[in-house]
């Protein structure tokens, strides 16, 4: 078998939608398809310690800010920090 990977959605009536016609070969016998859908997050599978990409720049321009200002700390005090958490 031979696989080609094509994107589309499922309209109202069930019918699968390609979003662009498979090129190039014309199949006369019945062909099978797996259609893969994105699953649906339940809030507890949330993780709440995944960041958003903008505080994760923010706090890093800050962070970048602070060091080109000469405001930084000794390894050994962040090593302190981190060993009472």
């Amino acid at each position: 078998m031979k696989a080609i990977k094509v994107t589309g959605r499922i309209d109202s009536q069930g019918n699968l939608v390609l979003d662009e016609p498979i090129q190039g070969t014309t199949y006369l016998d019945q062909v099978r398809v797996i259609v893969l859908v994105p699953e649906q997050v339940e809030a507890e599978e949330v993780d709440v310690d995944d960041t958003p990409v903008e505080e994760i720049k923010a706090s890093l321009r800050r962070a970048l800010q602070q060091a080109k200002a000469g405001q930084t700390r000794p390894i050994s005090e962040l090593w302190d920090r981190i060993d009472a958490e």
